[in-house]
């Protein structure tokens, strides 16, 4: 057994960020041999993460797979990327990086937020990207805080029970996408883009304040106030569903 008495505790940290990849990969079956995995690299801490974290499995654990990053430029929105930095972020781990332009009209439907219109955009970028790059998959780098997020804005706007899952079959896309972050927590990516040196990229966008996720944000820390467990009772809950005790209509 290697000794790890050596370590210090952000190196440790990263050992147990790399398990919870690890551990996400096998327990939800989201990466196979063979597999094609494009990543979509937005230059955020978490995407700087995942490439890393993937690059490095990619080299000495099973499954075997290969990997390509792409970037997406969104022309209209006042972001500055150094594209540079990304190609040598992602070469250090044997990763060719695509840049792909685009726009959107938030015009287009009064229905949606631009927000939601704009990610979904860069979204429908990534997968004709992938396509043409012959992947299978697309790893996108949601940490846990995300999910969980997401599972409030659901439950508060929608009515919905349900969240970004880690491992997504997009059958109208021939395409999955998987989330190989989901157990890390941000603060967790945090520390190490810290430590690793993470080049921090300006972003400035007109439609953020539009956003409900900042709330959700502060109410998830809240609840971790009230209950230091509650984020893992959160994420339980998904799986331990008690229909016998929920308000269900009879047919």
């Amino acid at each position: 057994m290697i000794s790890m008495a050596h370590l210090t505790e952000t190196e440790l940290l990263y050992r147990k960020v790399e398990r919870k990849v690890m551990k996400a990969v096998y327990d939800y079956g989201m990466i196979a041999d063979g597999d094609r995995v494009l990543i979509g690299l937005s230059g955020g801490k978490d995407s700087l993460a995942l490439t890393e974290l993937l690059g490095r499995r990619m080299r000495i654990h099973r499954p075997k797979f290969e990997a390509v990053a792409a970037h997406i430029v969104t022309t209209n929105i006042p972001y500055r990327t150094d594209t540079e930095y990304l190609e040598a972020h992602a070469a250090q781990f044997g990763i060719p990086l695509v840049i792909r332009e685009r726009a959107f009209d938030p015009s287009t439907d009064h229905r949606k937020s631009p927000c939601f219109l704009c990610s979904w955009n860069r979204r429908k970028t990534l997968f004709e990207t992938a396509k043409s790059l012959g992947c299978n998959k697309i790893a996108l780098g949601h940490h846990q805080d995300d999910i969980l997020q997401t599972l409030l804005m659901n439950m508060t706007f929608q009515g919905a029970f349900g969240t970004m899952p880690p491992c997504l079959k997009m059958d109208k896309f021939d395409m999955t996408i998987i989330r190989p972050l989901c157990l890390a927590e941000e603060k967790e990516l945090r520390r190490i883009a810290e430590w690793r040196g993470y080049k921090k990229q300006v972003k400035s966008c007109p439609y953020e304040e539009s956003s409900s996720r900042p709330d959700m944000k502060e109410i998830l820390q809240r609840l971790e106030e009230i209950n230091p467990h509650a984020r893992y009772n959160l994420w339980g809950c998904m799986t331990n569903i008690q229909t016998p005790y929920l308000p269900l209509k009879q047919k």
